[in-house]
C-alpha cells in the first residue's frame, strides 16, 4: 500500500514473532488505516469485525450471528468467551482476530477486555492469534482507552498510530508533478491518503482547488467543517477560534481579544482540538536567548483544515455566488505564496531528516525546530546532542535568495543567542549573484535549490 510500508512491515513483523500478539491500531478515517489492515490480511486466515455504534447486548448478538455465518457453527450462548472459542484459523497458522471500531464495544461493555486479555493469554483459543483492535477515534484511544486498560496496558504489544504522510510520499504518488507543484498540493491536502487519491495531478494546483474544493461537487468541498462536526460538539465555539488561529493570531490572548470568549473558555477548546490532532501547540527551539523567543504558540495543526479556514471558510457568502474560478483569483492567488512558506518549511525538514539518515549531513541531528522570536524567526535549527547547529534559511515566494536575507537571519540569531557551525540555504527559485560570491569563500555554507532536492 503506497505510503504506508513502514507500517505495514511492522505489522507482518508482529504477525510472524511467536505467541499471541495484542495490538491497537488507530487515526482518523482518511488515513485509510482501514484499507492498510485489508492489505494486511491478504493471503491470511483471519476474522474481521466492524462494531457498531448499538447496545451491549445488541452487539453481543450481532458478533454472534456474524461468527456463525462466517464458521457456519452454532453459537449457543451470547457472551465474549464462547465467541473467542469459535473462531479458527482451521489450521497450525496464526488466526488474525480483528475488532474495529472497537471503542463502541469497550465503552459499554468491560466483559469483552476480559475475553480479550483471556484470548492473548490461550485460554479460549489454543492456536497462535494475533488480536487487533482499530479505531478511528483518536480521542479515546489517546485519552480514555490507557484508563480502561488499567494495568491491563501492559498486555499490549504494540499501537500503531496512522497519520498523514510525508511530503516523499506525496511526490511518489504524483509522479506528474515538478517539486514546486508537490510542495504547493502538500500545502493544501497534506499527506491524507484519501485527499491525494481524489487529486489530478495531471492539472495543476488551481484547477484541482476549483474542481475538487470550492465547487459544491467537489470532494472535498465542505470536508473541513465536516470532520469537526463528527468529532466535536458546539460548533460556532470551533469555527470561531479555527477561523481566528488561521488568520494569524496564535496567542490566547489574540484569540480573546478577537472572539470576546473567556480565556478559561477558549483554552479548554483549544485542548479539546489538540486531543483531535486538529490543532498543536507550537514551542519555540530552545536557546539561550529564551526571553527573545515566543511563547504559548497555537497554530492548526490538520493541513486541510488550515487551507480551508484561511482561504475559503472567511468568504463562504462568495463562494456561494461567485464562480469556483473568480473565487480563486479573488480570495486564494494573493495569498497563497505566503501561506505555503510553513509547509516549505517542513519540507525542507524532511529533507535533512533523510540526508541525516544516510549519513550526508556534516552532523548528526539530535533536535530539530524553528526558533520564533518577537523580532525575528529562524526556519530550522538542526542540532546534534553535543549543541553544535546546522542554521537553514527557507526562500519559498522570493525571485532570489539574497545575502540581505541571511544578514536578517544573522539578526534573528543574536537575538536567539545561537551561533552556526553550519547553514543550509534552501531556495524555491534561485540564488542572487552576491550571496554566490559569498558562498565561493564560506565553506560552512551549503546550498540547495529545491527543484535538485
Amino acid at each position: 500500500m503506497a505510503g504506508r510500508k513502514t507500517e505495514l512491515q511492522y505489522l507482518e513483523q508482529m504477525y510472524h514473532q511467536t505467541g499471541n500478539q495484542l495490538l491497537v491500531l488507530y487515526g482518523r478515517k482518511e488515513h485509510e488505516g482501514r484499507k492498510l489492515v485489508q492489505e494486511f490480511l491478504r493471503n491470511k486466515k483471519f476474522f474481521y469485525y466492524c462494531a457498531p455504534e448499538i447496545s451491549p447486548q445488541s452487539q453481543k448478538q450481532r458478533m454472534g450471528r456474524e461468527i456463525a455465518e462466517h464458521y457456519q457453527v452454532t453459537v449457543s450462548e451470547d457472551s465474549y468467551d464462547t465467541f473467542f472459542r469459535r473462531v479458527k484459523s482451521g489450521d497450525s497458522s496464526k488466526l488474525v482476530l480483528v475488532i474495529d471500531e472497537v471503542q463502541y464495544i469497550m465503552k459499554k461493555d468491560s466483559q469483552f477486555l476480559e475475553s480479550i486479555l483471556k484470548l492473548k493469554g490461550k485460554k479460549l483459543y489454543p492456536g497462535p492469534v494475533m488480536i487487533l483492535l482499530c479505531s478511528s477515534s483518536i480521542f479515546w484511544v489517546e485519552q480514555e482507552l490507557p484508563q480502561v486498560l488499567g494495568a491491563a496496558a501492559r498486555k499490549l504489544d504494540g499501537t500503531v498510530k496512522f497519520e498523514e504522510l510525508k511530503f516523499l510520499d506525496l511526490v511518489r504518488n504524483f509522479p506528474n508533478y515538478s517539486v514546486r507543484e508537490s510542495v504547493e498540493a502538500f500545502g493544501v491536502i497534506g499527506g491524507v491518503t484519501e485527499y491525494m487519491k481524489g487529486w489530478d495531478d495531471t492539472k495543476d494546483i488551481r484547477t484541482n482547488i476549483c474542481t475538487h474544493i470550492l465547487a459544491e461537487t467537489g470532494f472535498l468541498h465542505g470536508k473541513a467543517e465536516e470532520i469537526i462536526r463528527t468529532q466535536l460538539r458546539e460548533l460556532s465555539v470551533y469555527n470561531t477560534i479555527l477561523e481566528v488561529l488561521a488568520s494569524g493570531k496564535h496567542k490566547l490572548n489574540d484569540i480573546y481579544q478577537t472572539t470576546g470568549f473567556s480565556r478559561a473558555k477558549i483554552s479548554v477548546y483549544l485542548k479539546n482540538l489538540m486531543e483531535f490532532d486538529v490543532v498543536e501547540k507550537v514551542y519555540s527551539f530552545e536557546t539561550g536567548g529564551w526571553q527573545n523567543a515566543q511563547k504559548g504558540l497555537y497554530q492548526i495543526k490538520d493541513t486541510f483544515i488550515n487551507f480551508w479556514f484561511k482561504f475559503v471558510y472567511p468568504h463562504l457568502s462568495d463562494l456561494r455566488q461567485m464562480t469556483p474560478e473568480d473565487f480563486y483569483e479573488k480570495h486564494i492567488a494573493p495569498g497563497l505564496e505566503g501561506y505555503l512558506k510553513r509547509y516549505f518549511v517542513n519540507v525542507c525538514m524532511e529533507y535533512l531528516e533523510l540526508q541525516d539518515l544516510v549519513g550526508k549531513l556534516p552532523l548528526k541531528i539530535h533536535k530539530m525546530g524553528t526558533w520564533i522570536g518577537k523580532k525575528g524567526h529562524i526556519d530550522i535549527i538542526a542540532q546534534n546532542s553535543i549543541r553544535e547547529n546546522i542554521i537553514c534559511l527557507c526562500n519559498w515566494s522570493e525571485p532570489a535568495m539574497t545575502f540581505e536575507m541571511c544578514q536578517q537571519l544573522f539578526q534573528s540569531m543574536e537575538q536567539a543567542r545561537i551561533t552556526a557551525n553550519y547553514y543550509y540555504l534552501f531556495t524555491a527559485k534561485s540564488f542572487d549573484k552576491q550571496l554566490l560570491r559569498v558562498v565561493e569563500q564560506d565553506s560552512r555554507i551549503v546550498l540547495v535549490n529545491m527543484n535538485r532536492m
